[in-house]
């Protein structure tokens, strides 16, 4: 099953493709959410800032994988939109093996290095051995990690945006089944909540692993379509490191910030987790919408059509204003019956702290709109195969909460931190905006060179076909434009 992005209405086809989308996110924040929800009920303030304090190490980590596999997806949909299905297989085939061998190293590399890490950002004493427990155990699932966003991000990239989600619901059930099992009858604390993550991600990538072999023939390979191929390796690196390079590079930022927020006290630590939860939670939906333009504009790049793009580009950010005035007048009336789901009401903390998760989603949600672009343009210019200049937007983000982390949080205190990332949205923007127009012009660009390298050759100028590789490099371009013009001259007779 199928679904082609390059007919029909862009807002229809956007909002068609993002809501089932929307809804695989929502519950895979429930994954992470509810683990914090359910610690801070059942364990305390103290566990829960233990589980916040991996934060950001976590987003270091887990966004690399989760980015590196999105980027593996669009060569995938980019084949889809040009109809060249058996490159899209041998894309599919190598995209196993490179994630496979990501999943290897990083295991064992983060397995080994969690401890120093939170050493390094000043963890504070009463918390460290629980936030070792549960990072720990999230690390050793990476290769879970892998498994589902590689196979959901092939089965995105085909346009099946729905069944993903399904799994993911199955799978967040189960998640919430296992976190109380574990915690309150096992007695396993923070390290029964990361089993319970863990358990259920890999449910959820075993059942998107059974979905591709029996609902996708599409997808099933031939024995030359299976063999290694360097080059084709070398494009999926190409746009899958630099996506997870920018997850990656803005969590350097928040790590920085997490350590200003580790030595304002544990009470800050648990403030900053719970809402820091709570805005990924309603950020969901911008989320969607930029998986669903990484898809949108792959395809539609592959197929040649470029006024597509801004049309779809445009598309979602009038959606996106939409919502970020919702969710703010949302968290302006309720952010402080939201800030109790995490808290234990038996605590003595428990007011001051619900203040305080109050102010962080609310100063957050105040500045949605620059976050929904960073969302939609860079997962565009990603989609469009410029996906190491995305990573600048990604530098910005971590230049901000950098500054913010050495400079204000010990000045400022708390009101630092909840500024600290509108700021970065902000920084960010001021890149990617400018850097989407650059991207759009140059495909065009190209798009128009390949048409005039096509006439020198033929008795009428070539529309650009659906499999012609019109968006690849301009070094490729001159080389197929001599190649064209040679095969054009006639042969000269030897003396």
């Amino acid at each position: 099953m199928t679904k082609d992005l390059t007919v029909g209405s862009p807002v229809k086809l956007i909002l068609g493709f993002a809501i089932p989308t929307l809804f695989g996110m929502l519950f895979q924040q429930m994954y992470n959410m509810v683990d914090t929800m359910i610690v801070g009920k059942l364990l305390g303030s103290r566990a829960l800032a233990a589980v916040g304090a991996t934060g950001s190490i976590s987003f270091l980590i887990i966004g690399f994988c989760m980015g590196v596999c999105s980027g593996f997806a669009i060569p995938v949909a980019r084949q889809m939109g040009a109809g060249e299905h058996g490159k899209m297989r041998r894309y599919v085939a190598n995209s196993v093996y490179l994630a496979a061998g990501f999943a290897l190293v990083m295991t064992a590399a983060t397995g080994l290095a969690c401890q120093g890490i939170l050493t390094a950002m000043h963890t504070p004493a009463d918390i460290f051995e629980d936030s070792w427990r549960y990072i720990f155990i999230i690390f050793m699932g990476i290769p879970a990690t892998f498994l589902y966003n590689l196979l959901a991000g092939i089965i995105r990239s085909l346009g099946d945006s729905k069944t993903p989600v399904y799994f993911l619901a199955l799978s967040s059930a189960l998640n919430i089944v296992l976190d109380v099992t574990l915690i309150l009858w096992g007695g396993l604390g923070v390290a029964g909540a990361a089993l319970a993550t863990v358990a259920s991600q890999a449910v959820s990538g075993l059942a998107c692993l059974w979905y591709v072999h029996r609902r996708f023939p599409i997808l099933r390979l031939g024995r030359e379509e299976r063999r290694a191929d360097r080059r084709l390796c070398r494009d999926l690196c190409a746009m899958g490191v630099p996506m997870g390079l920018q997850f990656s590079v803005t969590a350097v930022g928040s790590i920085i910030l997490q350590t200003a927020v580790n030595g304002l006290g544990s009470l800050y630590v648990a403030a900053t987790a719970a809402g820091s939860k709570l805005v990924n939670f309603l950020a969901c939906p911008y989320d969607a919408l930029g998986s669903a333009m990484a898809t949108y504009c792959g395809q539609n790049v592959g197929a040649g059509k470029l006024d597509r793009i801004g049309r779809g580009i445009r598309a979602s950010l009038a959606v996106s204003v939409v919502y970020a005035v919702g969710a703010l007048a949302a968290m302006l009336a309720f952010a402080p019956d939201c800030a109790v789901w995490f808290m234990d009401p038996g605590e003595g903390q428990t007011a001051e702290l619900v203040g305080l998760v109050s102010q962080y989603v609310r100063v957050a949600t105040a500045f949605f709109f620059p976050l929904a672009v960073i969302y939609v343009l860079r997962l565009s210019i990603q989609g469009m195969g410029y996906g190491t200049l995305a990573i600048f937007g990604g530098v910005l983000e971590m230049a901000a909460r950098g500054l913010f982390g050495w400079l204000l949080v010990p000045a400022l205190g708390f009101g630092a931190v909840c500024f600290a990332s509108p700021a970065a949205w902000i920084c960010a923007d001021g890149f990617l905006i400018p850097g989407c127009l650059y991207c759009i012009r140059r495909l065009r660009r190209q798009q128009a060179q390949f048409r005039r390298t096509e006439s020198l050759t033929a008795r009428e100028p070539v529309h650009v076909h659906s499999r012609a590789r019109w968006y690849a490099d301009p070094v490729q371009l001159h080389r197929h434009r001599d190649r064209r013009l040679t095969a054009a001259r006639p042969h000269r007779r030897s003396a």
